[in-house]
C-alpha cells in the first residue's frame, strides 16, 4: 500500500507540473497571444469572449501573475478550458466529442499489439531456432514504416482500389449515432483498418523485447527445476513468461506515449474524428485555447496510462512489494 500511495504521490505531482507548464507556456511566446487572438478577431468577438479569451489563459484582467494562476487553477477545477477561437464553442465540449474516439483507437491498437506480440515473442523464445522465427523479419519490416505512411497504403490498397473495408469516417452516414448495435457495428468496421495499420507498425518492439526475456528466463534456476520435477509444459511457460513480461509492463506506459503520437497521424489519413485532426486545424487557426485543452489533456491521459501500467507492474512482481514493506 505504501508503494501504491507513492506512485500516486509521484504522478499527481506530474500532473500539477503538466498543469503548471501549460499555464507558462503561453507568457513565454513572443508578445501577448491574447492581445493577438484578439487583434485578429477584431469586429467579431463581443466582450465576452474576450474575456473567455483570457480567462482560458488564466489572464484576469489587472491581475498579477500569481492571481493569474489561480484563476487558472480554479477554472480548471471547475472543467473550465476555456473557448475555441474558431469553433466558437467551450474546449471541454468540443474534447468531450473527439478524445473517446482517440482513447478509443490507441487503447484498442495498444491493447491488441501489447497481447499479439507479448503471446508470440513467448512462443518464439521458448521455440528459438524453429521456422517461427521467420516472423520476426515480416514483423521488424513493418515496424520500420511509419504509422502514416502504412495507413496510407493501406487505404488505397485495401480500401480505394480493394474495397475490402470501408475508407475515411469513423462510422457510416447510414446510421444513427447511439449506444445502438447498427452503430456499434458500424464503428468497429470502419476501425478496423486503422488499428490493423498501428498493430502491425508496432507488435514488433513486443515481439522482439518477450522473446529476447524468454530466452533469457529458460535460463533460469527456477525453469530449470520446473522442468526437471516434470511439471507439465503449459505450466512451465507460464512461470517463464509470468517473470519475462515485466519488463514489457514497464516499457508499457513508454510505448503509449509514442502511440499517442502516431496515432494523431493515423487520424489525419483516415478523417477519424479524433484529437488529430482537430489538433492540425487549432495549430493552423492559432487557437490558443483549444491547443493547451488538447496538450492537457493527452498528458493527463498518458499519465494516468503509466500510473495503471505501474500498479499492474506491482500486482504482478511481488518483489517490488517486498522493498517497498522494507
Amino acid at each position: 500500500m505504501r508503494m501504491i500511495l507513492r506512485r500516486i504521490a509521484l504522478y499527481a505531482l506530474t500532473a500539477w507540473v503538466a498543469v503548471t507548464v501549460n499555464f507558462v507556456l503561453p507568457r513565454l511566446m513572443p508578445g501577448n497571444p491574447v492581445q493577438t487572438l484578439i487583434g485578429k478577431l477584431t469586429g467579431q468577438v463581443t466582450p465576452n469572449e474576450i474575456r473567455a479569451i483570457r480567462l482560458s489563459f488564466g489572464m484576469g484582467f489587472h491581475e498579477g501573475l500569481l492571481a493569474q494562476y489561480g484563476t487558472y487553477l480554479n477554472q480548471l477545477a471547475h472543467g473550465n478550458l476555456g473557448v475555441s477561437i474558431t469553433l466558437g464553442a467551450p474546449v471541454s465540449s468540443i474534447l468531450r466529442a473527439s478524445v473517446p474516439w482517440t482513447v478509443g483507437l490507441i487503447g484498442v491498437s495498444t491493447v491488441v499489439s501489447f497481447l499479439i506480440g507479448t503471446f508470440s515473442g513467448a512462443i518464439l523464445g521458448w521455440t528459438r531456432g524453429s521456422r517461427f522465427d521467420s516472423l520476426i523479419p515480416t514483423a521488424t519490416f513493418f515496424q520500420a514504416i511509419p504509422y502514416f505512411f502504412l495507413g496510407t497504403v493501406m487505404l488505397l490498397i485495401f480500401g480505394s482500389n480493394l474495397h475490402w473495408f470501408p475508407v475515411l469516417g469513423a462510422y457510416s452516414a447510414n446510421v444513427t449515432p447511439g449506444w445502438n448495435w447498427a452503430f456499434i457495428a458500424s464503428v468497429i468496421r470502419y476501425g478496423e483498418l486503422p488499428v490493423i495499420s498501428i498493430v502491425l507498425s508496432s507488435v514488433a518492439g513486443w515481439m522482439l523485447g518477450m522473446r529476447n526475456m524468454m530466452i533469457t528466463m529458460i535460463g533460469e534456476d527456477f525453469v530449470l527445476m520446473a522442468v526437471a520435477k516434470g511439471l507439465a509444459r503449459r505450466r512451465v511457460i507460464w512461470h517463464a513468461a509470468r517473470s519475462a513480461v515485466l519488463p514489457s509492463i514497464a516499457n508499457l506506459s513508454l510505448a503509449i506515449g509514442l502511440v499517442v503520437s502516431g496515432a494523431l497521424l493515423v487520424e489525419l489519413v483516415f478523417n477519424y474524428p479524433g484529437v488529430g485532426d482537430l489538433l492540425l486545424q487549432a495549430v493552423l487557426n492559432e487557437d490558443y485555447p483549444l491547443i493547451q485543452g488538447i496538450f492537457l489533456v493527452i498528458t493527463l491521459t498518458v499519465l494516468a496510462a503509466n500510473l495503471i501500467a505501474d500498479l499492474v507492474y506491482l500486482a504482478l512482481d511481488p518483489r517490488t512489494r517486498s522493498e517497498a514493506a522494507v
